[in-house]
């Protein structure tokens, strides 16, 4: 017999013959943004076991009648047990007493829904699997609203009442409880102890720090606390900083920590060291390890912020201190010739047959979007940190949104609305880097999603307010001018994006006015407001930053935003000049100085070099003269890079010119 199946069957006869365990208590509605949910389960016996054992939430829909019924997200228990008074909490980082496993913030809805606890793994209940009484526990309905409840799930399960977290009308403030006698009421939280105040009472260790960030180089000390005397013996305690990329060799000092018999608090030093390299920004996690009986941690796996002291610059300014004509557009050679001479709806077509071709054209995921945005809208002053849309703010790396909590977060911002441009993110998606795509035409507009030429990085929260309205001069219900106080940097931009995706996707169109959205599923494929548009393209000239973010995603998508480019060119499509025929000037720039672009600085897997023509020549010098690299190429390349990280001499020889130029490697 497998051993699963006999595991399984142990458990059965174990909760059946001599312990059970039930839903505790649930906390789904919690002030702000969620972030103290929390479920707790209580067993007969202390320190039970729970391998074998996964916990379910099932979600019953947002509308009546209830009845979805189906499963939202699944937490697998193998290798935890019950604490000595037969608890065990699961939630939110931010709950105290710390929770013996933590899941997201907003993670648990707020009702009609249903928590439920099986014998069975997290495997077993795959998104969107149906409620079932099958290996079923224990189960509890719930609700914020006492005429909104989860019928059709309670009918399922066998759930013959449904818990009014709201019951008091404080919501926010109160969890469900189970009472001795089985039934449940609404009261003050008490995560991670007896609902009726019975047992143990824990010794809490609270840990404390002077901040919560840092800077490489800075030291600082950890303080723990107990609240109550150590007895009977000293308090050993040992913890780990290690997240990520945060290791040993990140920081130094010691990871254990002793308080004496008597006492109630102790202290240790740690020393933050400053490697002289640009890693990124990173984050340590205090994880406090197993602990005696009786003690238990108030605020475990709490993350402090280190700023690396190193970070990298770019020698253009941000938005709102623009500089230009320091970046040179990467335009490959020949690329907008065909345009030469054309009018009106032609020049759009042939404009669209070159930034739309499927036979050059790369689509990423949607995923993807996110490591695009942290080189292409990375903060000029401080290449750790993206620059935000709309706010004008520089946000770090490392406050993605990766919840559905957007406070001092950032997201990925659509400048062509999802909802109005039909877009959908594809089943599966995931990162999967510069060397994976799929083929892309003008005709497949739902590939929109994640042409990085109008995704931008944006606060999560301006994010919200912009929703899916036009664009305009004045903030209304359906047009957005953007937030108080802004300095427009971002509106030249957003033109010029909201024209490139007009003519890239067939169905898109950018108009005049303030058109209705319709309605969900049924997008307008239209943005305005148009006259607005052509005007911001004007008043808000591209500056470096934006011809940066356009060379970068043509790396990427092997396309261009020719708006970007030549600025112009949108009177001759959608403006004044409409019907007259399109010509550029062609400049030659003999220095090679002036004709060479090399990309992207920093690098890390790649170079890419352009602006020459004909046959040309690249060799890797280290910066004491040592040849590592050499390699001839015609027009354009792109130099796989084997190197480790630091500074590097890249020459370049073209007929009988030659210029060199400092690269870093990181």
């Amino acid at each position: 017999m497998p051993q699963k199946i006999l595991t399984i069957l142990f458990l059965l006869v174990g909760m059946f013959s001599h312990s059970q365990i039930v839903i505790n208590e649930i906390d789904s509605d919690t002030p702000g943004t969620d972030q103290l949910e929390f479920v707790e389960l209580k067993s007969d016996t202390p320190n039970f076991s729970l391998d074998g054992y996964v916990l379910v939430f099932f979600n019953a829909g947002s509308t009546a009648p209830y009845s979805n019924s189906v499963s939202y997200y699944a937490i697998d228990l193998d290798g935890y047990e019950t604490d000595f008074n037969g608890i065990f909490h699961i939630g939110n980082n931010s709950v105290s007493p710390a929770p013996l496993k933590i899941f997201p913030n907003s993670t648990v809805q707020n009702g009609p829904d249903v928590v439920a606890l099986y014998l069975g793994n997290d495997y077993d209940f795959p998104l969107n699997t149906l409620a079932t009484t099958t290996n079923l526990v224990s189960a509890l309905a719930y609700t914020g609203v006492a005429s909104q409840q989860p019928t059709a799930m309670m009918t399922t399960l066998g759930i013959t009442v449904c818990t009014n977290e709201n019951v008091n009308g404080l919501v926010t403030s109160q969890s469900i409880q189970r009472k001795n006698d089985g039934t449940y009421e609404v009261k003050a939280p008490t995560p991670g102890m007896n609902n009726d105040g019975s047992g143990i009472t824990p010794n809490y260790i609270t840990v404390s720090t002077s901040q919560s960030s840092y800077n490489e180089g800075d030291s600082f000390n950890f303080i723990f606390t107990t609240s109550q005397p150590v007895q009977n013996q000293n308090l050993i305690m040992n913890f780990t900083l290690n997240n990520g990329n945060f290791t040993l060799s990140d920081f130094s000092g010691g990871l254990t920590v002793v308080i004496p018999v008597g006492e109630t608090t102790a202290q240790t030093g740690i020393i933050l060291i400053n490697d002289g390299i640009d890693e990124g920004d990173e984050e340590m996690k205090f994880v406090l390890q197993s602990l005696p009986i009786g003690y238990v941690s108030y605020n475990n796996n709490t993350i402090f912020r280190v700023y690396d002291a190193n970070f990298t610059t770019d020698p253009w300014g941000t938005p709102i201190n623009p500089t230009y004509n320091i970046v040179t557009p990467t335009i490959p050679a020949g690329y907008y010739d065909s345009l030469e001479g054309l009018a009106g709806n032609a020049l759009k077509l042939e404009l669209q047959n070159i930034i739309a071709n499927p036979t050059v054209v790369r689509l990423h995921s949607y995923a993807d979007i996110w490591e695009i945005l942290k080189s292409s809208d990375r903060n000029p002053q401080n290449n750790n940190q993206v620059w935000c849309i709309y706010t004008e703010v520089p946000y770090a790396k490392l406050d993605q949104q990766n919840t559905s909590s957007i406070v001092g977060k950032w997201n990925r911002e659509h400048i062509f609305c999802q909802s109005r441009g039909g877009f959908e993110v594809a089943n599966g998606d995931t990162a999967d880097g510069i060397n994976v795509w799929l083929p892309t035409s003008a005709s497949n507009t739902v590939d929109g999603v994640s042409d990085a030429h109008h995704i931008r990085a944006v606060s999560g929260q301006e994010n919200s307010s912009r929703n899916n309205k036009n664009y305009g001069s004045v903030n209304t219900s359906t047009v957005y001018a953007g937030p108080v106080g802004t300095q427009g940097s971002w509106r030249g931009d957003v033109a010029r994006s909201l024209f490139y995706m007009a003519v890239r996707f067939e169905s898109l169109n950018v108009v005049n006015g303030d058109p209705i959205e319709l309605s969900s599923g049924n997008p307008s494929y239209q943005i305005g407001d148009l006259a607005t548009l052509l005007t911001w393209n004007t008043s808000d000239p591209r500056d470096d930053f934006e011809m940066n973010r356009n060379n970068y995603i043509y790396t990427w998508q092997m396309n261009r935003n020719p708006f970007i480019d030549y600025p112009s060119l949108a009177d001759y499509i959608f403006g004044a000049n409409f019907g007259q025929p399109w010509s550029r000037t062609l400049s030659t720039q003999t220095p090679i100085e002036n004709r060479v672009t090399v990309y992207p600085n920093p690098a890390s897997e790649f170079l890419i070099i352009s602006g020459l023509e004909g046959t040309s020549k690249v060799e890797i010098f280290t910066v004491t003269g040592q040849l590592l690299q050499t390699e001839n190429f015609e027009n354009e390349t792109r130099v796989r890079l084997d190197l480790s990280a630091g500074m590097y001499l890249v020459k370049l020889s073209n007929g009988t010119q030659t210029t060199t130029r400092k690269i870093i490697v990181k």
